[in-house]
């Protein structure tokens, strides 16, 4: 019988574990490499709600981890967006600021359905102008105000939110007689800050973005049935599927997700 050379079997297990352990890292950085090789160009339809943070940080943060992709976008309301891409809207990915947008598009088959993801959840927010001395604390009060910017809500998710909260409170027959209605969160936002109108429904996001505006309330919790989530996901006639999906897996990242929470979001 042969004499077991315990040393050496030693030794050529240590070479094993060294020579999988080093292909194991020339395969990771190689797979590295190659992701961020990837070329290509990816067109974005989002809600007006993101456009400060996608534009300002999570779009340069992308393109930097890939600097071969051109990332461009259109912002606008949710529901003018919908309608765009069922008309054949050349986007890649959609993201909105409610379930609604996202589901009908679903059901038509214009979104792949496994590719969705519920990322975020917002605040609607009563808002004045900075210097407004109006006596307006809580959202029920808002009927004090003479004009009121509010978004849609035929096609504006806040302006959908808003009329839900506000019917559930008993006040949108009073509020509707005092109205002024938007055709994005944006437009409502600015309205109030310019003091062109005296109170306004925006999301807590919008809100944070500018010190011309402040907030006196949230919407009671009871008065929405649901929570405002947004969700995203890749178009079905996407050609650059592959990078859409690339891109909605960076917006899933620790990173991106702080930037989120730098404007107000919060992980759904």
């Amino acid at each position: 019988m042969k004499k077991v050379n315990h040393k050496r079997m030693l030794a050529v297990l240590v070479m094993m574990v060294m020579s999988m352990s080093s292909l194991m890292a020339c395969t990771g950085e190689s797979k590295k490499e190659a992701e961020s090789k990837i070329e290509g160009e990816l067109f974005i339809a989002a809600a007006a709600s993101l456009e400060y943070a996608y534009t300002e940080e999570l779009i340069p943060m992308f393109q930097t981890q890939y600097p071969d992709i051109i990332v461009t976008g259109t912002y606008d309301s949710s529901g003018k967006l919908q309608t765009q891409i069922e008309e054949g809207l050349e986007a890649d990915v959609f993201m909105s600021a409610a379930t609604k947008q996202m589901n009908a598009l679903l059901e038509q088959g214009l979104i792949e359905a496994e590719s969705v993801v519920e990322l975020l959840e917002n605040k609607i927010v009563l808002i004045v102008p900075a210097n407004s001395d109006l006596a307006i604390a809580t959202f029920e009060e808002i009927i004090n105000a003479d004009i009121i910017a509010v978004g849609d809500p035929e096609s504006v998710p806040a302006g959908q939110y808003a009329k839900e909260a506000l019917t559930n409170l008993g006040l949108w027959d009073v509020v509707e007689k005092k109205m002024s209605m938007g055709t994005n969160v944006t437009e409502v936002l600015n309205w109030v800050a310019e003091g062109s109108a005296n109170a306004g429904i925006v999301y807590a996001t919008d809100a944070a973005t500018t010190d011309s505006v402040k907030v006196v309330a949230e919407a009671p919790e009871q008065s929405l049935a649901t929570k405002v989530i947004y969700p995203v996901g890749v178009l079905a006639n996407s050609e650059q599927k592959e990078i859409a999906e690339l891109f909605i897996e960076f917006l899933q990242s620790k990173e991106a997700m702080e930037v989120f929470e730098e404007y107000g979001f919060t992980a759904n």
